[in-house]
Order: C-alpha cells, then sequence, then structure tokens
C-alpha cells in the first residue's frame, strides 16, 4: 500500500505523511519533478559513478546524465523508477538494502532530499552506503537546518481515507551529522547551506 499511494502522489492525488500523533504535512511530490534550487550545488559535486539512492521521479539522475555523469538511481516504486527513464534516466527497481549493481564501486552516493532518513536509523544507512562506494568515495546527504532536532518517526502515507502501513524516518540536523556521519564510518564531514538548504559531504 505504501508503494501505492507513492505512485498515486507521482501521479498528481494528493496524498499526506502522517505522523502517530496525527499530525499531517501533505507530501510534495510535485517539486520532485523539477529543478529545485539549491540543486546545482549537489550535482557539481557528484563525480562518476554515482548512485542516487531514492530517486524519486529522477529529477538529479537525469540531470546527472545529461551533463556526462554516469549516474542510476534506484528507488521502491515502479512508477519512479519509469518516470525516470522516460525522462532519459537510468534507474532500477530496488530497495538500498537489497543487492545493488556496483557494489562497492561507486564514487559518489547521494541521498537528497532528507533521503538520509531511509529506514529510520541514519548510522545503519550510511554504514550500508559505506558497503557501496568505493574506497575514497564520497555521501553526498541533504539534512535539516541547524535548529531542528534529529529524531526518528513513526509516520504513514495518506490519501483520504486510504492509508499505507506504518514506517520509520529519520530527521538528522546538520548540527549532529558529524557523529551520525562517524558512527556510520565516515569520519570526515563537510558542510555548506544554499537557498536555505543545508547539505554535507561524507568521507
Amino acid at each position: 500500500m505504501i508503494g501505492e499511494l507513492y505512485a498515486d502522489a507521482l501521479a498528481g492525488a494528493t496524498a499526506e505523511i502522517e505522523y502517530v500523533d496525527g499530525t499531517r504535512v501533505v507530501l510534495e511530490t510535485a517539486r520532485w519533478f523539477e529543478p529545485v534550487d539549491g540543486d546545482e550545488t549537489l550535482l557539481s559535486r557528484c563525480t562518476s559513478p554515482t548512485l542516487d539512492i531514492g530517486s524519486g521521479p529522477g529529477r538529479l539522475t537525469v540531470a546527472l546524465a545529461r551533463r556526462g555523469v554516469q549516474s542510476l538511481g534506484i528507488d521502491i516504486t515502479p512508477r519512479a523508477v519509469a518516470l525516470t527513464r522516460k525522462a532519459g534516466g537510468f534507474a532500477m527497481l530496488r530497495n538500498v538494502f537489497d543487492e545493488v549493481p556496483g557494489s562497492g564501486q561507486w564514487a559518489t552516493a547521494l541521498l537528497a532530499d532528507g533521503n538520509i532518513g531511509i529506514g529510520g536509523h541514519p548510522e545503519v544507512l550510511l554504514r550500508r552506503v559505506r558497503q557501496l562506494v568505493r574506497p575514497g568515495g564520497q555521501v553526498l546527504v541533504e539534512l535539516a537546518p541547524p535548529a531542528t532536532r534529529s529524531r526518528i518517526d513513526r509516520v504513514r502515507l495518506r490519501r483520504g481515507p486510504h492509508v499505507g502501513d506504518w514506517f520509520g524516518w529519520a530527521t538528522v540536523s546538520v548540527s549532529d551529522i558529524q557523529r551520525v556521519a562517524g558512527a556510520g564510518g565516515f569520519p570526515v564531514v563537510d558542510c555548506w547551506t544554499a537557498h536555505g538548504r543545508w547539505m554535507a559531504r561524507l568521507s
């Protein structure tokens, strides 16, 4: 059901992220189809080959391909993969914790749009990504602003009366990324901000 609701949202249906306390936030999928201010600061740091984890409809995967950077997007939703391919990018239906092509050979792994939250355990996610990138490789992550509290939430997707299963999602503040990155196997952290977004390069 999670995948179906996400696919519906990518097709234009209104979906919400619902928290266990009842709070609901609109899932703004439309912003993932077009360039977002600040994307360039991530794209310009990507080197071939780049793995875009949780690539969604593929705006970054496609942008990298257009500038000649070998890139692959992975996502758990067939519609997201299809949209990426239709737009001219390479994408596969794959969970980051499953077998991923080129394991141990990626120069860059990209966790944009808060995707460091995937799975609800950022240290575990980064340890997995450590296995995917080659020695000396880097991870580019997008983070919450310094004033934000890092946390792990239980959330689900909702579209009207239709709801998905609960799953974990983490929020990581730029203030905490040094600790989280170190626990995930990346001792070097360089942070920057652009257009109100916060990013970091982990190596």
